[in-house]
């Protein structure tokens, strides 16, 4: 009885080790949340062109942007539980459920982390016509004036709204905020004038900032940034309470058999090891950041309880 009880546990483990001996056996879809030409997106065709070559399978990136992100994130919480669908996120998934009063997925039970990806540096730019040329001038001219200066965003409760009301909580400002549609006519925006400043992901103000249209206070991490070496931080500021990276992670399915979850932690490792992929991405001010699953899923809660904080102070209702 013990010898047949033996082999039943080994003809109920073959299945499971045979499925995860050939995966993966066809194309993975990788949702990224949000349009083209995004932090996002940048990084998840990245990722998708270096691991299908990597995998011997194609890995398609699907724009699936909608509301606020979070279309995206509802059809990979949907999607069947076999490691073919994978969505990448942004602080989205962790701060989600505060700001807005309707979402159709539960990201806490129905999306698993798999690992982090990386972190794109953020910076404060403001248009040329602001008298303002370092951090600290423009927190003492918001002083003088309180009211007067605006920053863009992409919209109520995205990542660069909150950034900037974390910046005026630690200097004790106040700058009034105008919402866009998104992060794009944000800063067509900032570029004609007809906004003061907003805050950002690197990526998409490098070419404002080199073109001249722009000019960078200062970038909200812990070190600098090889992108702008000569852009202070805000703790070289004198705000060391302004760090503030966007961060990214790669999600699936909360049912994907762990031994898939694994295997998809360690592909993408290798990947994000690649050189020619770090070079591309640090060109754009994306560093790239690995981590176990658990360690990923700890963050995120970390992360929702600081964003909460913000979110309480700032007064900003559920969307």
């Amino acid at each position: 009885m013990k010898l047949a009880g033996v082999l039943v546990l080994i003809t109920l483990a073959m299945p499971m080790t045979g499925h995860a001996q050939t995966y993966p056996a066809k194309s993975i879809r990788l949702i990224l949340p949000f349009p083209p030409s995004g932090g996002t997106d940048t990084l998840g065709r990245g990722i998708a062109q270096t691991l299908s070559a990597q995998i011997g399978q194609q890995v398609v990136a699907d724009n699936r942007p909608g509301a606020g992100g979070n279309l995206g994130l509802e059809l990979a919480s949907k999607a069947p539980a076999d490691g073919y669908t994978m969505v990448l996120s942004s602080p989205l998934i962790a701060i989600a459920p505060m700001l807005f009063a309707k979402v159709n997925y539960d990201a806490e039970k129905e999306l698993a982390p798999v690992t982090m990806l990386g972190l794109a540096r953020k910076v404060i730019v403001v248009h040329p016509a602001v008298p303002a040329k370092t951090l600290k001038e423009l927190v003492a001219l918001a002083r003088k004036q309180p009211g007067k200066l605006n920053f863009g965003s992409g919209g109520v409760g995205t990542s660069n709204h909150l950034t900037a009301e974390l910046l005026k909580s630690v200097a004790g400002v106040n700058i009034v905020h105008v919402p866009y549609k998104g992060t794009a006519q944000a800063l067509a925006a900032l570029a004609s004038g007809e906004v003061d400043m907003v805050l950002g992901s690197m990526a998409p103000f490098v070419p404002l900032v080199k073109s001249g249209r722009v000019r960078p206070l200062a970038v909200l991490a812990e070190t600098r940034s090889s992108v702008l070496p000569d852009l202070p931080t805000a703790a070289e500021a004198g705000f060391p309470g302004v760090t503030d990276d966007t961060w990214y992670g790669m999600f699936v399915p909360a049912a994907t058999p762990r031994e898939i979850v694994n295997r998809l932690n360690q592909e993408l490792h290798r990947t994000l090891a690649n050189p020619e992929l770090v070079q591309r991405l640090e060109t754009v001010g994306i560093e790239t950041r690995t981590s176990t699953p658990e360690a990923l899923g700890r963050f995120v809660k970390s992360e929702s309880a600081r964003f909460g904080k913000v979110i309480r102070d700032a007064g900003i209702k559920p969307m």
